[in-house]
């Protein structure tokens, strides 16, 4: 279903972009994905807005929470309790970076780092349910969990959201975990590469849906990102990886059509 109105807990409902430079973000994304930055006027919010696609809620945009801290896309999974999230967090050896806290009307939103390294979020949904466009082209599509410690994370996010590692041998020595919400498949987790710095932990990345790679990627190096990876097979569709102008790192794919 690519129009939704509301998540079940423990899927990934919102995807939100902290920038270094939002203006600047603002009109990359605009010119690559069509998206329109809709700014929230209320000083209280920080400077936080919304990402639209024909109307429709994608993702949000807002400025890095401190000085010297690097742009990054960040994942949020549904919950309808907070609070409790925190707390098995917590008993999980995870730390609560950011305590549940309500945003406006709109619902409460907690941030944690996992056993592994990992940030990660969480949205008690109020009047905002989360993306209402997902899984068709310019609207994120998956979310795949890059880890440096494959059993802490098992571990970590079985404890906290109750999800089901199911891995597979994907040949040459490597693995790959789809984690599963009451049977559902709803993100991803792989080793780390041993290409990243040793300075980047742990981290979500999130998949963007295009309908054209090559024509994406070709933009995007235009306006100013870093490809780091052109453009690879895989059994879902050719993706390709990249770091925007600010140097945050997002994938994009063009889904194989439904057989």
């Amino acid at each position: 279903m690519s129009q939704r109105s509301g998540y079940e807990p423990g899927v990934p409902c919102w995807v939100d972009l902290s920038s270094t430079d939002v203006d600047a973000s603002r009109r990359f994304y605009g010119e690559v994905f069509g998206w329109q930055a809709e700014m929230i006027d209320d000083p209280a919010a920080g400077g936080y807005g919304q990402f639209t696609s024909n109307g429709k809620k994608v993702a949000g945009i807002g400025p890095t929470m401190g000085e010297g801290m690097p742009s990054v896309w960040n994942t949020y999974v549904a919950t309808d309790d907070a609070a409790a999230v925190a707390d098995r967090v917590k008993n999980s050896g995870g730390t609560v970076v950011m305590e549940p806290m309500a945003i406006f009307q709109e619902g409460s939103m907690a941030v944690f780092q996992g056993a592994d390294g990992s940030f990660c979020s969480v949205w008690q949904a109020g009047n905002h349910q989360g993306a209402e466009l997902v899984n068709e082209p310019v609207s994120f599509c998956w979310n795949e969990l890059s880890t440096r410690d494959v059993d802490a994370a098992t571990r970590f996010y079985s404890s906290v959201f109750g999800w089901t590692p199911v891995t597979q041998d994907m040949g040459g020595g490597m693995t790959y975990t789809e984690w599963h919400n009451n049977g559902k498949s709803i993100a991803g987790m792989l080793p780390m590469s041993p290409n990243y710095p040793a300075t980047v932990p742990s981290f979500w990345m999130v998949y963007f849906a295009v309908a054209d790679l090559d024509a994406t990627i070709a933009k995007a190096r235009d306006l100013g990102a870093n490809i780091l990876v052109d453009a690879m097979d895989a059994p879902p569709g050719r993706f390709g990886v990249l770091l925007d102008p600010q140097g945050a790192a997002l994938s994009v794919i063009q889904l194989n059509e439904p057989a």
